[in-house]
């Protein structure tokens, strides 16, 4: 059987490149075990196909994944790339947040591109951040400032890009790869995307050696990818808390309003920041008041 890796997907067709990455590209079914076994294949999906003599493939394994996400529907992702803004419109550091908790918790690095810096500087977020061991980039479409930056962090990596509309995503995209924004647009409008409910998710290759996905904004990471997610598991998505919750004085610490807490005290300290433990406290009590029968679990 051959491997390759699947880069569309669209109506149960499901395209995948050889990895001899000889240029072609075979259209396959996956088989019905998959379905019975309530397994979907997804873009990005590493599979071992069989091709009839009629050029027909069939998926017939797919190959263990490193991660997956619900929306979009996506796997073996290296980088989730946020788009974010402190001009209009201004990105609430709460979503950012939550992206970040979804991406640790699926063992995707998180980076964070601040755009439009020259309307706003981006210095807000910056400070935010700057002490989480997360990557930040700025960058602004409207100069190119930041955009090779960008395309080092990406270059040979998968990454989906996402951020909540306006924020310039499209116009950076079409910075690192000229015409690949069009393309996607173009798929879109034949899709009938926004009118029609067509699933239709797609790699698209930079020149950079980068896979991007083409994804949707930021109402799509919704609660769904939280709910599996345990309460006590909420602090690893921040991973600035590690050096500072080993001197807790109890070990079930919770961070959140315990006494002795060593996350507390780096909070007041000025060593963590205030607004990314709000977001931490407003996440955890989310997911401690969800009932047990709530938590998905996910293959």
């Amino acid at each position: 059987m051959a491997q390759g890796r699947i880069y569309k997907s669209l109506s149960g067709f499901y395209y995948v490149h050889p990895s001899a990455d000889d240029g072609s590209e075979i259209t396959c079914r996956a088989r019905g075990k998959f379905r019975k076994q309530g397994i979907t294949p997804l873009v990005g999906d590493e599979v071992e196909y069989t091709v009839s003599s009629g050029g027909e493939g069939v998926i017939e394994a797919i190959l263990p994944r490193k991660n997956e996400f619900v929306r979009p529907a996506v796997a073996n992702i290296d980088l989730l790339v946020i788009f974010v803004s402190e001009a209009i419109p201004v990105t609430d550091p709460f979503l950012i947040d939550r992206i970040i908790v979804i991406a640790e918790s699926k063992k995707c690095e998180p980076v964070i591109c601040i755009n439009k810096t020259d309307l706003e500087s981006g210095d807000r977020l910056c400070g935010i951040y700057k002490n989480t061991g997360i990557t930040v980039v700025k960058t602004s479409a409207e100069s190119g400032h930041g955009v090779d930056e960008l395309r080092s962090i990406i270059s040979g990596k998968v990454c989906a890009f996402t951020g909540n509309s306006g924020v310039g995503k499209s116009s950076i995209l079409n910075l690192l790869e000229p015409g690949l924004d069009s393309s996607v647009g173009e798929v879109s409008r034949r899709l009938g995307r926004g009118r029609h409910t067509t699933r239709h998710v797609e790699l698209f290759r930079l020149s950079c050696g980068a896979e991007v996905a083409d994804t949707p904004g930021f109402s799509s990471f919704d609660t769904e990818q939280m709910e599996h997610i345990k309460p006590e598991d909420i602090q690893f998505g921040f991973r600035e808390f590690a050096q500072y919750s080993g001197s807790c004085r109890f070990l079930d610490c919770a961070h959140v309003a315990e006494p002795g807490c060593g996350v507390l005290a780096a909070v007041a300290e000025g060593k963590i920041d205030p607004s990314r433990h709000k977001s931490y406290v407003r996440l955890y009590e989310q997911a401690k008041n969800r009932n047990e029968w709530e938590i998905k679990v996910k293959k």
